[in-house]
């Protein structure tokens, strides 16, 4: 890796660049539910009163997603922002490896398919666990669909399906308006030599989707509903789904409780069992690891795991590319190379990666495109605070307090030259869909701006201020024609508890040398830094902060200096 250029053009700044991801705030396009809007934010309104600022976009094709319909989300966000450049991500690569036959064709599916058809087991079974949505975000039913649809024409006799509910990419309790018409599907499909069903579910933040190790509970209970079947049976998904909503009001889709489908002699139908095979459909890698390990792991020491099937074991992706876990995946992630941080540990840019568990690797694998590690032990720090295992709207500042002692710290230590941080609580308490707690969670995420602020005026700092896509910017559920918010029977808003598409703010704090940028016509800084460009922009812009000349082929920096 070759290093960067130095711009002897630049003024050199006393204090570091400061990248500060506030990850799940946009620029909100309705009034009502906006909760960044409605919270208390004086530091950062005064912040953004004395940058100059623009807006990015962070949805859709911008950050390497299908269409610009698709909400962005934290992995393609931070993809984005490190890599410099837009690469086709997860959802576009399944589905081009799905409609170009290259998934059937690949050694992944066919070893699975073979597996069940020489298994010695009785009644082998083809097992799919994954997010049971269209949010597109980790995974997406068509997906399934068409495995399901292909796995019967290729002779497989029997099919579960483990439903992970989702209520937090779409509706927080539109379970069954995709169970319902899947049940469907899978009657029309299924007959005497075709036997599919759902064998077991629950929701993503009660079982199976854990990530960065913050709560291995979750994994091993649907490692038991999953596998052993060991959870509260019913009849049918649609019961469960009922009864669990009965017994808990309010509950939302995201934490509906495990259960297992029976049958008539009262045994669960979908125990994985030795000589079957188990594909895990979701496409994102965060919340695939720990239940992959439980799967393939000989020296797992997370949980009990008790009986371990014997079974040929399948992702969607490759969830990490240095530890190529798992062995077997269907489609291939998106080969991403010379990230920003590769260019600043080649350039000798000493930096400091930072943010609680939640978001944790955002700042570290995702940001250095789907690495695990450190370009340069020596350049380079990491650190993880340790985020609470509490539900997010019981403690909705969340660790923002520590992750601002420690920048603080760093940034008049002047040991860095480059400090980025992840802000999680706008896209953590936004996905709990309680307006009170995001509300809170912005106003203590407020309060450590204006800590940062003060540090940075102290030391010469510079601060990029930005967002990895929207979220607590739209919390309410609006008419798509009119705008008009949607009201449950009790008259209240319904909340909306997924992603926005709205654009992330983008600021750039250097007080000492703010009329060095282009000024508006009206002296305005709105007009300081280019319009129309998306969070992939970032990168580009951070390295022209720190005195470099950005690769050729990275997008376009938001600077547009004298």
């Amino acid at each position: 890796m070759n290093s960067l250029t130095k711009n002897s053009t630049w003024k050199g700044r006393k204090g570091p660049v400061v990248l500060i991801i506030m990850d799940g705030v946009g620029c909100g396009k309705y009034k009502a539910g906006d909760a960044v809007a409605d919270a208390k934010m004086d530091a950062l309104n005064a912040i953004m009163a004395a940058s100059s600022h623009t807006r990015l976009k962070a949805h859709g094709k911008a950050v390497g997603l299908p269409s610009d319909e698709d909400m962005g989300n934290s992995e393609v966000g931070h993809n984005a922002m490190g890599c410099g450049r837009v690469f086709n991500q997860g959802a576009a690569l399944v589905s081009q490896a799905i409609a170009g036959g290259a998934m059937f064709s690949g050694t992944a599916w066919k070893e699975i398919i073979a597996n069940i058809k020489n298994s010695g087991g009785q009644k082998p079974a083809l097992h799919f666990i994954g997010l049971f949505s269209d949010g597109n975000v980790h995974s997406h039913l068509d997906h399934l669909k068409a495995m399901i649809v292909r796995a019967k024409k290729e002779g497989v006799k029997r099919v579960r399906i483990h439903v992970l509910f989702d209520g937090r990419d779409v509706g927080e309790t539109s379970a069954l308006e995709y169970v319902d018409p899947f049940e469907e599907f899978l009657k029309e499909h299924s007959d005497s030599s075709f036997d599919a069903r759902i064998g077991s579910g629950g929701g993503r933040m009660w079982i199976t989707m854990d990530r960065y190790g913050a709560d291995w509970e979750m994994v091993r209970r649907g490692w038991e509903t999953h596998v052993h079947g060991k959870a509260r049976p019913f009849r049918t998904t649609s019961e469960a789904v009922e009864t669990c909503r009965k017994e808990i009001p309010g509950i939302i889709d995201q934490d509906l409780k495990e259960f297992v489908i029976a049958g008539e002699d009262g045994k669960p139908i979908g125990t994985i069992e030795d000589g079957d095979s188990v594909v895990y459909f979701n496409f994102r890698g965060d919340r695939s690891l720990e239940i992959t390990a439980a799967f393939e792991e000989d020296n797992f020491d997370k949980f009990d795991r008790g009986r371990r099937p014997r079974i040929c074991y399948a992702g969607m992706m490759e969830y990490d590319g240095d530890t190529h876990v798992p062995k077997r995946y269907l489609v291939s992630p998106p080969a991403i190379d010379r990230t920003m941080g590769e260019y600043l540990a080649a350039s000798g840019v000493r930096t400091l990666a930072i943010s609680e568990t939640q978001k944790y690797g955002h700042v570290t694998y995702f940001f250095n495109g789907n690495r695990t590690g450190k370009f340069d032990e020596k350049l380079e720090e990491y650190e993880e605070i340790r985020s609470d295992v509490v539900p997010f709207e019981q403690r909705p500042w969340m660790k923002c307090a520590d992750i601002a002692d420690r920048v603080i710290e760093a940034i008049g230590s002047g040991k860095y030259d480059f400090i980025r941080l992840n802000f999680p609580n706008g896209d953590m308490v936004g996905h709990t869909g309680i307006y009170q707690a995001v509300i809170c969670s912005m106003e203590g995420m407020d309060l450590q701006l204006g800590r940062i602020r003060k540090a940075a005026d102290d030391a010469g700092a510079v601060l990029l201020i930005t967002a990895d896509h929207g979220n607590s910017d739209d919390m309410y559920e609006h008419d798509k024609k009119t705008g008009a918010v949607s009201l449950k029977t009790d008259g209240t808003p319904k909340a909306k508890t997924s992603h926005s598409l709205n654009p992330v703010p983008c600021m750039i704090y250097d007080p000492a040398y703010q009329n060095e940028y282009h000024r508006g016509t009206e002296g305005t800084r709105s007009g300081d830094l280019k319009e129309g460009l998306g969070i992939s922009s970032v990168a580009a812009t951070c390295m022209e902060l720190l005195g470099f000349i950005p690769p050729e082929d990275y997008d376009p920096s938001v600077l547009n200096m004298k």
